[in-house]
């Protein structure tokens, strides 16, 4: 049978049940509409949490009397480690010039600089910087902690704040992920939903079809295209009426708040792809799956 019949037959069924169509269309639209805001939202948020994230640091502050040599093996030994991503060197005169700016009137009473070189330390994954801090100044048997080369005099990883950051940050990410999941599960239960209903009000024409003879397929193929129809055209429209909002709202907001502006989210091009494929889907999968009931005559 050539495939124009089957779109003919998804049309004239589309026609015939213009109400039921009409909400699996409304339902497909709705779902776009509220999936295509959510994403970016979701980048955005995750985003920020993982700049967040990246802001742990541990300092290495050498002591008072570290040499040039001591500096340079400090640095190889920091340098070699794995879990460490990047290693920046803050002179004491360096950290001095910017204390100083920072409090000229406390710094006028001092005479000499009291600060040490120090070494600031990136993890290459945040929630390393304890190990990494173990692994710069391990624990003593008897207490306190001893630090592997004679240069350094302790190691910080800003433990208070670093907590913070890895709790929030990590409540944040695993909160996004579970709302992400449960809109995407509620979503396609939704649409399926809304399509077993407008199959159930044609349940006699298929019962009609399977008793002369029809094969499965052949009374699934109109249905499933009629799903693809029905998603189609909802998901096109969905994505008008986010372009517009994006258009009308988002950049011209984005041109004056940086808030806005910053997050990295997906490009637009590739949300409406993701969008229309994920409607269309979801609508034909709905169909076809939901026309098994009533194919058992």
């Amino acid at each position: 049978m050539k495939p124009v019949f089957f779109l003919r037959e998804a049309l004239r069924a589309l026609k015939r049940n213009a109400i039921p169509s009409f909400a699996a269309m409304a339902t497909v639209l709705v779902t776009v509409l509220v999936l295509g805001v959510f994403i970016p939202v979701v980048q955005a948020t995750t985003g920020a949490a993982n700049e967040v994230r990246g802001k742990v640091i541990a300092d290495v502050y050498l002591k008072t009397d570290a040499q040039q040599k001591d500096v340079d093996r400090v640095e190889r030994v920091l340098k070699s480690e794995p879990m460490i991503k990047s290693v920046e060197f803050i002179s004491k005169d360096a950290a001095y010039k910017t204390e100083r700016e920072r409090n000229p009137k406390a710094y006028e009473l001092l005479g000499s600089n009291p600060l040490p070189d120090t070494f600031r330390i990136t993890p290459g994954n945040p929630d390393d910087i304890a190990k990494i801090k173990d692994a710069l100044a391990p624990e003593a048997a008897g207490g306190g902690r001893t630090v592997i080369d004679p240069a350094i005099d302790e190691v910080r990883n800003r433990e208070e704040d670093t907590n913070k950051i890895l709790a929030v940050t990590g409540v944040v990410k695993i909160t996004m992920a579970l709302l992400a999941g449960l809109l995407g599960v509620a979503s396609m239960l939704l649409i399926a939903n809304t399509i077993r209903l407008s199959l159930y009000a044609r349940r006699r024409e298929v019962e009609v079809m399977k008793l002369v003879g029809a094969t499965d397929w052949f009374i699934r193929w109109p249905f499933v295209l009629e799903g693809v129809i029905v998603g189609l055209v909802g998901g096109v429209l969905a994505i008008a009426l986010l372009a517009v909002v994006k258009i009308a709202v988002v950049d011209p907001l984005a041109a004056d708040f940086a808030l806005i502006a910053a997050p990295d989210t997906i490009d637009f091009p590739l949300l409406i792809g993701l969008l229309l494929v994920a409607a269309v889907a979801v609508s034909s999968l709905g169909s076809g799956l939901s026309l098994r009931k009533f194919l058992r005559v």
